[in-house]
């Protein structure tokens, strides 16, 4: 079965998400690049697992606006830390957490955007 780009993106971004909350509990805060807040860890954690969740739907049209959303949230807690919006005070972002969220960020919102167009274009295909 030929899976989406948004199923592989979430595939492997969900337990990547798990793993950096379980991560920000575990490594030190003095010794890691990104914020130990346990606030953000547990963000982490509730997101990681919504996205397991929705892989093994394999619904597209989930899938893709999980990736959507989820990297407006990047691009939003990058622009939260740089202008000192909620939730900076629970979260704790340092300039390493900015730049991944800009990066992630983009790449999420460019594949949830290409898989809604997808998923819009051949619905409209079916139709004709």
């Amino acid at each position: 079965m030929n899976k989406s780009l948004n199923f592989i993106t979430l595939a492997i971004f969900a337990p990547v998400l798990i793993l950096a909350g379980l991560a920000g509990f575990v490594i030190p805060a003095d010794q890691s690049l990104t914020s130990g807040a346990p606030a953000y860890n547990i963000f982490h954690l509730i997101f990681g697992a919504i996205g397991l969740l929705l892989v093994l739907t394999r619904n597209e049209l989930w899938l893709a606006s999980f990736n959507f959303g989820f990297g407006l949230i990047d691009l939003y807690q990058a622009m939260a830390s740089a202008l000192h919006l909620p939730p900076e005070k629970y979260f704790l972002w340092t300039k390493v957490d900015d730049i991944l969220h800009i990066l992630i960020g983009l790449a999420l919102v460019i594949i949830g955007v290409y898989g809604l167009f997808k998923l819009k274009t051949s619905r409209k295909e079916k139709q004709t």
